[in-house]
């Protein structure tokens, strides 16, 4: 079996898709955690574009870019996440593709540095959900995009959507609640122990002290310990 290490930042998403996919396959992995403001030497002599996720394998190799990192996992390692048939399977790679675009709406949402730019930024949420809410309602009756089984566009959708619901318990968005299917998606998404590299009070604590660390203007809504336990 080879030797796996993941290295991450503790609230990166884009590394959390691909502990959920080594967790999936029951892949034994050490998850390595590095700060953004201070990389190691030895980190940036692995990361050809000096940011996470590396996944290194036997000490030999460093595979980087979470979609790349995802389909390597898959086609070495059984079970297979991605659909049997050529065309789902085309049609999940294409959802996948869609998943920059999904994520810039809720991350560039919760990091707007102005009450401007984080409305600007909200107002496209419900473009990008409506997508999926249409691709939801051709794809599958759930609880995942493909129906029973789990794969890499649940893998890859979970952290973002998880954030979605970190940013509206600290200013309240009010999208999703108009795509049930997205919603009922996103809550089984989140009941799957594997898409949890924290224990999720945890990762959202994390996630609010880093919008008050870079002072976003959703940082102002996040009460203070001491005001909330008045």
């Amino acid at each position: 079996m080879a030797k796996y290490l993941l290295v991450s930042f503790k609230t990166c998403p884009w590394v959390q898709r691909a502990a959920i996919v080594l967790r999936e396959k029951k892949v034994e992995f050490e998850f390595r955690h590095i700060e953004p403001d201070n990389r190691p030497d030895w980190f940036l002599a692995i990361s050809p574009h000096k940011k996470v996720p590396v996944l290194r394998i036997d000490d030999k190799v460093s595979l980087f870019e979470s979609n790349a990192i995802a389909e390597y996992l898959d086609e070495t390692i059984q079970p297979r996440l991605h659909p049997e048939d050529p065309i789902v399977r085309a049609v999940n790679r294409a959802w996948t593709d869609f998943l920059p675009t999904f994520a810039d709406g809720v991350t560039g949402t919760g990091y707007a540095p102005t009450e401007e730019a984080f409305h600007k930024s909200s107002a496209k949420i419900p473009a990008a959900f409506e997508k999926l809410e249409k691709a939801l309602a051709t794809q599958s009756d759930g609880p995942f995009f493909n129906g029973e089984k789990f794969s890499l566009v649940d893998a890859a959708y979970a952290p973002f959507l998880q954030r979605y619901f970190f940013l509206d318990r600290v200013k309240k968005l009010g999208h999703i609640e108009k795509f049930p299917r997205l919603k009922a998606w996103a809550e089984a998404l989140i009941a799957r122990p594997t898409v949890h590299s924290f224990p999720q009070p945890e990762l959202e604590a994390m996630y609010r002290e880093n919008l008050k660390r870079r002072n976003m203007w959703a940082s102002q809504f996040i009460d203070s310990p001491k005001a909330a336990a008045e």
